[in-house]
């Protein structure tokens, strides 16, 4: 055994060399050397590859993935006979003082190195390395642990009552008590070991909470997966270098040890974190045939194909041809999003009598992204504070529906349902995409309040039951042409979310279709009604989307001139004498977002005046609804004006939008202060 250990340690010696380590691990060495200052434990973070371990030495290798204590053991006694033999460290006396940390770049792909936080059982038994994925959706404030400890013998005559004999030092899934407590004992004498406090050293712990991914889909509305699934969170713990490495909400791949924690009577199962990776979800790198073809077909227009993406969406909960100014909204909001810090937004609020319709069809909609989320009413949109369970007393924020959302959509439901108090915090957030803690430093044990700020990176959709509001609130006289009664959500809160959609009850000619579908979907929920619901699929759309969203756009000169003018020209003509123009300064960012998801959705990398046409209209609709029409006198439909039910009826919208954009232009030459925008006359 003896002549086994010493093979690998030649072999961890040479690893070292090959590898660079001995080399980072020589400059760790002077660090500690030019301090002149005698510490109890000296740390080490030694980065290994298994793959590169095991071409050299197959056991030791298996040391490292299947037994790191005693790996780290094995790389212990080698740095300790390199400083001894460098003269590295001076003040270093005893092996015992070396802390080595073996960190792994990754792990074998295969399937007895992934634990699952779904699976039962959950394997905390096998103190080695595991690979796991999950969602942070709870972090801790940091505190302080025992990284190391010196321990002296109290029998004055003992050899051991000096020197650096005792040195205990963390492992994983130890408590604070495995490191420090008062009943150790010499091994030579018997007698009782005391700390030495001034060698005492000390390290960052944060604990965090992780969820397995597949929690987001039981946080969608809709879905066609049948399974059921049990899960619950489990816990992490962050140490040193590692701490506050996490931000709640985001998706990450760790590699760490298992253990199990005892806190009185209640056993917790966690991980020691040792690395930590942030996973990014890649979308597809292609769309399927049939959106190909239809690309193809619909070549000669700039409004064509995303006009009959519109019209066929959400076959499966609302007959095609139903909604499409709305289903082209929601369309655009989905190319929108992303997790960069300061993305366009693009949220919506439907105002609409029809809730369940509606409410079938966003929820729908919001399955077409990984981090689709309908919020629950009993829970939080935004991140709230609890003390930690795990007996520390300190401050632990938990996730909510919108940081789970992150990089999606959180579909929040019927505003009229919320309090003053949470539609006054969703105005803050829609206007600041941050949310605040406060976290009491007297109820958490802290010297001091703090306040964390939380960044809220997702798209939001709700309605507004305009009957419900008609029934809440004496309704207005001195209404605009074109204006909407939404006294019963707040005026800032309505120009947050931007664009405002209202999706009428259908006519007469429209409700027969729309209730035989709903009829037929009753009988037989699986059945597909109509012939483009079998030639584009929901997981069709799905792929189209995560597709579109990832495509990099830049706006022309063109369309950038067309948007400023209009949104000049707007500002002039919609204002009143009490509180100026009543259009609000983010219109420009949206519509510059609006622009680019158009752009997006038509599978294009340059924004064109055609797509800028689109973003004005949407967001000139959504003005009159707010605050009745203007001297560009749109129609209540300007997107959508007519059926689409064969190329006719495709040429003649066509044919409409081109007179809008010849009316824009118009428009913009008479109120526009001093813009130029090239005209074609024919």
């Amino acid at each position: 055994m003896n002549c086994e250990i010493q093979k690998m340690r030649e072999v961890a010696l040479v690893y070292l060399d090959r590898s660079g380590g001995l080399q980072k691990f020589v400059h760790d060495c002077k660090k500690y050397n030019d301090s002149k200052q005698s510490y109890a434990v000296y740390r080490f973070i030694i980065s290994i590859n298994p793959s590169d371990v095991a071409e050299l030495d197959a056991t030791l290798g298996n040391y490292i993935l299947h037994n790191p204590i005693q790996g780290a053991q094995i790389f212990q006694s080698v740095c300790f006979i390199a400083i001894k033999t460098l003269s590295l460290i001076d003040q270093l006396q005893t092996e015992a003082q070396i802390s080595i940390l073996l960190k792994p770049t990754h792990l074998p792909p295969l399937p007895s190195y992934v634990l699952s936080l779904s699976a039962f059982p959950f394997n905390y038994t096998s103190q080695r390395f595991y690979m796991s994925e999950g969602i942070a959706i709870a972090m801790g404030t940091l505190t302080k642990y025992t990284q190391g400890a010196r321990f002296l013998c109290t029998e004055e005559t003992c050899p051991f009552s000096e020197g650096f004999r005792y040195i205990r030092v963390h492992l994983p899934g130890a408590t604070e008590s495995a490191t420090v407590r008062n009943d150790f004992v010499c091994s030579l004498c018997l007698s009782p070991l005391q700390e030495d406090m001034k060698f005492r050293v000390l390290g960052d712990k944060q604990i965090v909470e992780m969820i397995d991914a597949q929690v987001l889909n039981a946080l969608k509305g809709y879905s066609n997966d049948k399974s059921h699934f049990t899960m619950q969170t489990f816990t992490l713990f962050l140490r040193d270098e590692l701490a506050n490495k996490m931000k709640i909400g985001n998706h990450y791949r760790i590699i760490g040890i298992p253990a199990c924690v005892q806190n009185g009577f209640q056993a917790t199962a966690c991980i020691e974190v040792n690395s930590i990776q942030l996973c990014k979800a890649n979308g597809p790198c292609f769309v399927s045939d049939n959106f190909k073809y239809l690309l193809s077909l619909t070549s000669g227009s700039c409004w064509r194909f995303t006009a009959i993406l519109a019209n066929i969406f959400a076959s499966q909960v609302v007959p095609p041809g139903t909604h499409n100014t709305l289903k082209l909204a929601i369309l655009l909001s989905l190319v929108q999003t992303c997790e960069r810090e300061n993305a366009d937004y693009l949220d919506l609020l439907i105002v609409t009598s029809d809730t369940l319709v509606i409410d079938r069809l966003l929820n729908y909609s919001i399955c077409l992204l990984p981090r689709g989320i309908r919020h629950p009413p009993s829970s939080e949109i935004f991140p709230s504070v609890s003390k930690d369970k795990h007996g520390t007393g300190r401050a632990s924020i938990q996730a909510c529906s919108a940081v789970l959302a992150k990089g999606g959509i959180c579909y929040i439901g019927d505003l009229s349902s919320y309090r003053k108090d949470k539609l006054e915090l969703l105005q803050s957030v829609l206007e600041s995409r941050t949310t605040t803690v406060f976290i009491p430093g007297k109820k958490y044990g802290e010297e001091a309040d703090q306040q964390v700020a939380v960044p809220v990176q997702t798209n939001f959709w709700a309605f507004v039951d305009v009957d419900s509001s008609s029934k809440k609130h004496i309704q207005k006289d001195n209404f605009v042409i074109g204006q909407m009664d939404m006294s019963l959500i707040p005026a800032n809160l309505l120009d947050g979310f931007g664009l405002l959609i209202y999706s009428e009850f259908p006519s007469c000619r429209l409700s027969s279709p729309l209730v035989r579908h709903i009829l037929k979907k009753a009988i037989n929920p699986e059945a597909m009604l109509y012939k483009v619901s079998q030639q584009f699929r929901m997981q069709d759309y799905e792929e189209f989307i995560l597709f579109a969203k990832n495509l990099h756009v830049e706006l022309s000169s063109e369309a950038e001139s067309l948007i400023q003018g209009y949104y000049l020209a707007s500002r002039r003509v919609r204002r009143d004498s009490v509180h100026g123009s009543t259009l609000s300064a983010s219109a420009l960012k949206l519509l510059i977002s609006l622009s680019k998801a158009h752009t997006k959705l038509s599978l294009r990398k340059k924004v064109l005046e055609e797509d800028a046409l689109i973003a004005i209209l949407l967001l000139e609709s959504s003005l009159t609804l707010k605050h009745g029409k203007s001297a560009l006198c749109i129609a209540p439909n300007p997107i959508f004006p007519f059926d689409l039910t064969d190329e006719n009826s495709l040429q003649q919208r066509d044919g409409y939008l081109m007179e809008c954009h010849q009316q824009l232009l118009k428009f913009i030459g008479a109120y526009g202060p001093g813009m130029h925008i090239n005209t074609n006359e024919e």
